[in-house]
């Protein structure tokens, strides 16, 4: 099962986003089943945002926050939107099959109309396109990946049930399953967790909880603003109507939430349940904290794990847009219809081969060559003949579970599992390259298929 979440580069992680979404998902990652995909949408935070150093300290501050709660990217696909190019490609397929009166219904664009008739105004003053078309994007995200599950909030789910719509057209339009439908994942406790007003905690209410930020003292001044009603210690509070409490809620095992449940209920003072909390917060985030403060203190690691994440991601997303584009009609060079002649037997077709050779530093390596004879991949050094065999027989039954992605402006990268296992000289042109790409996938899926 394939698993995809992401959070906009808008701001700093609090903790609402943590408790929504990147700790659901990280603890998904460990599933042995689950195979996990986790981006920044920094495309998104450009509908909001227009200043580009918070959009890059944004950038920085998630990546790492992911980071200290636990996500390995040993085991995801962990990548920045932006360094996609097949995502924004997508979007335009999938806008030109989007209905306008679906996007009318999406629940930003309502909610942004809504406030400009309230005051008066245009009904779509302001409103800029990318807000309009930012389900189309989402949709892009997740179709990309053939993502099963995306976890969002409740607040989210017409997003999800948007893309499905839009995968479903598609493939209907045309009568092939390109896309998986994906469903949305609903934490149903605490998906949405208020904030010190007890609306969704929010950077556009101002009502966050800092996740990181700030130490513990920024989240015990927090926590002490949060929000309560006027009842006095010793009197019964309604455990179920406070944010505080659900707050608790997101961190405290069941036992704990029945205890603290039965402390308001006999008349724990407010001050004092607050204190409770921030214990409670402080308990999870302290060790946290000190992984956060050491992955910002090194951006330089955190930009190498993210371009090894997109190689992987784009392994994914390219050969899944070659398909599109075929189905479109959007292929390359020019076809001809060509009259039908009568059958000939054709010559019996040689297969792609291996060969293996040890180099002049000692080290031993094999090149792969298409049937034509041409060299498509040369492996890296093996210390010995038996591992350079090994990786010639994984690679002969790999497939298209091999993955191949540029390694550069215009050369290919061959990985199995993660590992390195070969790779090809810089081409002249993407042209060549995107050539050499649709060569090697060929040989590798023949050499799987004779195996």
């Amino acid at each position: 099962m394939r698993l995809l979440t992401g959070i906009t580069t808008s701001g700093t992680p609090h903790l609402g986003n943590y408790v929504g979404a990147i700790r659901p998902a990280v603890a998904a990652s460990r599933h042995a089943d689950v195979d996990a995909f986790y981006f920044m949408a920094d495309y998104h935070a450009l509908i909001k945002i227009s200043d580009a150093e918070r959009i890059e300290r944004s950038r920085l501050e998630i990546a790492a926050t992911w980071l200290a709660a636990g996500l390995d990217p040993g085991r995801v696909t962990f990548y920045r939107q932006s360094d996609i190019p097949e995502i924004p490609q997508l979007t335009w397929f999938l806008t030109c099959i989007a209905s306008k009166g679906m996007l009318n219904r999406a629940h930003a664009y309502k909610a942004a109309v809504e406030r400009n008739l309230q005051q008066s105004e245009e009904a779509d003053a302001g409103i800029t396109a990318g807000l309009y078309m930012y389900p189309v994007l989402m949709a892009a995200d997740i179709l990309a990946f053939d993502a099963n599950q995306v976890p969002v909030g409740r607040d989210q789910v017409q997003h999800i049930e948007m893309a499905r719509d839009l995968a479903q057209r598609f493939n209907h339009q045309h009568g092939q399953e390109f896309f998986v439908l994906p469903e949305a994942l609903i934490e149903e406790q605490v998906a949405t967790l208020p904030g010190l007003d007890g609306r969704k905690m929010s950077k556009s209410y101002d009502n966050t909880i800092p996740l990181f930020a700030g130490g513990a003292k920024a989240t015990r001044e927090a926590v002490m603003r949060i929000v309560t009603d006027s009842r006095l210690p010793g009197e019964a509070k309604d455990a179920d109507a406070s944010a505080l409490f659900t707050i608790y809620r997101a961190f405290a095992d069941e036992a704990e939430t029945a205890a603290f449940r039965q402390a308001l209920h006999d008349g724990l003072g407010w001050g004092e349940a607050k204190q409770a909390l921030v214990a409670r917060i402080e308990a999870d985030l302290a060790p946290l904290r000190e992984r956060y403060a050491a992955f910002m203190a090194d951006p330089g690691a955190i930009e190498d794990i993210l371009q090894r994440g997109a190689q992987r991601a784009r392994a994914v997303a390219t050969p899944k847009i070659a398909a599109l584009r075929e189905a479109l009609g959007l292929r390359a060079g020019v076809t001809h219809k060509v009259t039908a002649r009568p059958a000939v037997p054709l010559p019996q077709r040689k297969p792609p081969r291996l060969a293996s050779f040890r180099d002049t530093d000692g080290r031993f390596r094999f090149r792969l060559f298409s049937a034509q004879g041409d060299e498509l991949l040369l492996s890296v050094g093996f210390a010995d003949p038996k591992a350079a065999g090994a990786a010639q027989r994984r690679l002969r039954t790999a497939g298209n579970g091999a993955a191949v992605t540029p390694n550069s402006a215009l050369g290919l990268a061959l990985e199995l599992d993660g590992e390195l296992v070969g790779s090809t000289p810089d081409f002249p042109d993407v042209a060549s390259r995107d050539q050499a790409l649709a060569a090697l996938r060929s040989a590798l899926e023949e050499l799987a298929a004779g195996d």
